[in-house]
């Protein structure tokens, strides 16, 4: 192992050591399922901001964004952004407050457990929604274990299967240990990693390029690279037109957030609803800063390829990597920093999967063996099932990224489809129609989720027209699905009517 990389594991491991260190601390504080999956609601304004959006900026922040704006441009990446970020403010805007007093008013502290008491369905819809969890966290968390992967075996050449184990012991240790504070306070730590990663690969990038000017005269000489119209296609070096209706495609991106169960418990984890307009601002702002950076990113990354600083990449989400590996050779001081940068791309991965890995858990323990079949248990038992779901989740994930060619930005974008789908009409209407009940939220639901499977492998492939993300059509057909049911069955109860009343005076 040479100066370099012995500098940047020094980093790593440091960075590790504080985020294990966070769930002993938090262990402590853990007594019973509330606490670890919900954290008592006692999180501040900044630590709920920067945990929602550091669980939320998976690595696909620090790889699959400017992997895809190395590899096409920023058409694609770009309208992507565009739509996260604006999504980003309206569900900080629209659905944390409503949904954070909604689930205290209702003593709910998961997802499910929120649909359950909301509709005063006590099976069906709870088990839907479990499912729907664990269905579509299992391969998120999986892409988290195979940046991991990546990561390690880019920078130190150790064989990917090994590396993403031992990432994925790690990231199970802290989060199995404190639960959900532990999982909070380290996703605040890693945002702000994150951050410092980002800025220092861009400024880096840019001078081995050349300068901005170098950066933007190779992405103008790329034809439909520099444009948000066209993209760039690296292998017969023309452009593509990027339509108007993959425009739309591509900001439904946006729809996504009212449906993500890790996002969504950190809004009902807010200590002070009064306080969501700093949230608001703060997670807003940092989304827009760092999407627009990674951006940046792997346009820099692309310039400093074709001036020869750097060989072309077999892998484009490694564009980071690769940047921090140059920058490594530049001294000990410098491998330091590329440890803390390569740390930050550890970090984003991390602050997504012990989110992910959380709510998947509390699904099969807390929902399937408490809410459904009734298994009462005492809360030290309680704790040691949830502890025990969430490595056996840990451990299935791992199967399911065993492959290293898995897309980091693929996998992530149907997990994304499916939560914002089956979990966003939902949601959205679960806070703001009172009319809205049980019956059109099954329906609603499962139509959303089915449908994300069957118009990505089905009707995709009908005609050109068709190949639009499939979250879009999915979240139209369920939430219409859910309104026509709701309004063809029988009223909700007086009772779900007067807590949707004194939720919405609150």
């Amino acid at each position: 192992m040479s100066t370099a990389q012995i500098c940047i594991m020094i980093a790593i491991i440091a960075y590790l050591v504080v985020v294990v260190a966070i769930g002993f601390i938090y262990s402590k504080k853990t007594t019973n399922v509330g606490d670890f999956y919900l954290g008592g609601r006692k999180l501040g304004p900044l630590v709920s901001a920067m945990s929602a959006e550091a669980s939320d900026m998976s690595s696909y922040l620090l790889m699959g964004l400017p992997g895809l704006a190395y590899l096409s441009g920023i058409a694609d990446v770009g309208w992507t952004a565009i739509g996260l970020a604006v999504g980003t403010y309206l569900n900080w805007l629209f659905v944390a407050k409503r949904l954070r007093n909604y689930s205290a008013r209702i003593d709910a502290i998961t997802i499910p457990d929120y649909f359950s008491k909301r509709y005063n369905e006590k099976k069906i819809l709870m088990a839907i929604a479990a499912v729907v969890i664990i269905v579509f966290f299992v391969p998120y968390t999986g892409s988290g274990f195979a940046a991991c992967g990546k990561l390690f075996g880019t920078v130190f050449g150790i064989d990917y299967h090994v590396a993403m184990i031992i990432s994925a012991i790690v990231i199970v240790g802290y989060t199995a240990l404190g639960g959900f504070n532990a999982a909070s306070m380290s996703d605040l730590i890693q945002s702000i990693i994150m951050t410092v990663a980002l800025i220092i690969v861009l400024v880096f990038g840019v001078s081995q390029a050349g300068g901005w000017g170098a950066v933007m005269e190779n992405a103008k000489s790329l034809p439909g690279y520099f444009s948000m119209n066209n993209t760039y296609d690296a292998a017969t070096g023309t452009s593509n037109p990027y339509t108007p209706l993959t425009v739309v495609s591509t900001l439904a991106w946006g729809l996504g957030y009212c449906g993500m169960p890790h996002i969504l418990l950190r809004f009902m984890a807010i200590e002070n609803p009064e306080k969501v307009k700093t949230s608001r601002r703060i997670a807003s702002v940092w989304v827009v800063i760092a999407m627009a950076v990674a951006v940046v990113i792997g346009i820099v990354g692309l310039a400093v390829v074709n001036k020869g600083v750097m060989e072309p990449l077999a892998d484009h989400e490694t564009i980071i990597i690769q940047l921090s590996n140059l920058l490594s050779g530049k001294g000990i001081f410098f491998a330091l920093v590329a440890g803390l940068i390569l740390a930050g791309i550890l970090a984003s991965t991390m602050s997504t999967a012990d989110s992910q890995l959380l709510a998947a858990s509390s699904s099969a323990s807390e929902n399937i063996l408490g809410g459904i079949f009734n298994v009462n248990l005492s809360e030290k038992a309680k704790m040691i099932v949830a502890r025990s779901v969430l490595v056996v989740i840990a451990a299935i994930g791992i199967i399911i990224a065993w492959n290293p060619d898995s897309s980091i930005f693929g996998i992530v974008s149907f997990a994304w489809a499916g939560f914002g789908a089956a979990f966003g009409p939902v949601i959205v209407l679960s806070l703001f129609w009172k009319r809205s009940n049980k019956y059109g939220a099954i329906a609603g639901m499962i139509t959303g989720g089915v449908m994300v499977f069957v118009w990505k492998f089905v009707i995709a492939d009908l005609a050109p027209i068709l190949k639009i993300y499939e979250l879009l059509p999915a979240f139209i057909i369920g939430l219409i699905v859910n309104v026509i049911v709701s309004l063809i069955t029988p009223e909700p109860e007086e009772e779900i009517k007067k807590a949707f009343e004194d939720v919405k005076n609150s």
